[in-house]
């Protein structure tokens, strides 16, 4: 979710504060962060690298890097991985460091029809560091004099160390995938002041159709590029706010391009202004086993593109697979999840 600015205002009014989590414009390539039953879907060895910078033209925009590794383990059905995020908000006023074990389990349905649950167990430590901030008793008619403050809540630094838990299940066939993900189940205590600051539960829903085109180059089933559309969504909600990310990538290999949108039309935020938040144009390549995606955030919110919108990149590597992983069969059932990358 969007994270707000007023979040520190909240924090030193002494409010009710609930934590909220960054989010990825590119998000089936952050496929762990979302769901935990995406942990081995590459069927090798794989590292994936995330990062985005929201509002650059603030001096409190937000900074987000994930860096992902997982493997799927063939003989026990089985995906495992690890994960390290850090999140922080201008000069680390608001910081967040996690580190999460993933585990996921593979059904097979029938034929090329499979099922998978996954887990996350993370250890997050969550930073709140007032050093820098102005207060209300150091402006007067003429805006800030500079005076030193006497604000209880100046020169504060907070820490708060917890466990989290998180869960996913996700249904695939070669075309198509549907998943499902619960985050923050246990609701955490972020405990950075003495106001309820509760991690709320967050609920995700995303799925994709995988679309074959007819190749242009005439060449059809004889090339060796991929040509495929893949219409995308993905539905977030985290306390009272909620969101949706709707839009397709078309992939001629070793090229993608893609365009979402992301807001609820029909739905007006606490302004009564109708819930817009941004347009994303997508550029990326895939060669090999390396994959690159760039991506921007068009504000168009009330916030407005003075904001600087968001930058974002993806880089991803997958290794080659084991050699008891290179049987025909073992290969033919891998090409089952193809959706939810480039």
């Amino acid at each position: 979710m969007k994270k707000q600015l007023l979040l520190i205002l909240v924090l030193l009014t002494g409010l009710n504060a609930f934590g909220q989590d960054p989010q990825f414009s590119q998000f089936y390539a952050a496929p762990m962060y979302h769901n935990p039953a995406f942990t081995g879907s590459g069927y090798a060895p794989r590292m994936i690298f995330n990062f985005r910078n929201q509002w650059p033209s603030l001096s409190a925009n937000f900074t987000t890097s994930v860096l992902a590794v997982d493997h799927y383990i063939d003989r026990f059905g089985s995906g495992i991985g690890l994960m390290v995020l850090t999140d922080q908000q201008g000069a680390a006023r608001l910081k967040n460091t996690e580190i999460s074990g993933f585990y996921s389990y593979q059904l097979n349905l029938v034929d090329d029809h499979f099922l998978r649950l996954g887990v996350q167990a993370t250890r997050s430590n969550r930073g709140f560091n007032t050093n820098g901030l102005t207060f209300p008793d150091q402006f007067d008619n003429n805006g800030f004099n500079g005076s030193p403050t006497s604000d209880p809540l100046a020169g504060i630094q907070s820490n708060a160390n917890f466990m989290d838990f998180s869960t996913g299940l996700l249904y695939y066939n070669p075309k198509a995938y549907l998943g499902v993900s619960v985050h923050h189940l246990t609701e955490p205590d972020l405990g950075l002041t003495n106001s309820a600051e509760v991690l709320q539960r967050k609920y995700m829903v995303n799925g994709g159709l995988n679309i074959p085109l007819r190749d242009p180059s005439g060449l059809g089933a004889n090339s060796d590029k991929e040509f495929v559309l893949i219409p995308t969504f993905l539905y977030k909600q985290q306390g009272k706010f909620s969101q949706l990310d709707l839009g397709a990538y078309v992939t001629y290999s070793p090229l993608t391009v893609g365009l979402w949108y992301r807001g609820i039309p029909l739905k007006k935020n606490g302004t009564n202004s109708v819930n817009h938040d941004a347009l994303v144009a997508l550029a990326g390549f895939r060669f090999d086993q390396f994959s690159f995606g760039y991506s921007y955030d068009l504000t168009i919110s009330s916030l407005g593109t003075s904001s600087g919108g968001a930058h974002e990149i993806s880089v991803a590597y997958q290794f080659e697979a084991f050699e008891s992983e290179r049987n025909p069969h073992v290969r033919r059932r891998k090409k089952a999840l193809s959706c939810p990358k480039f």
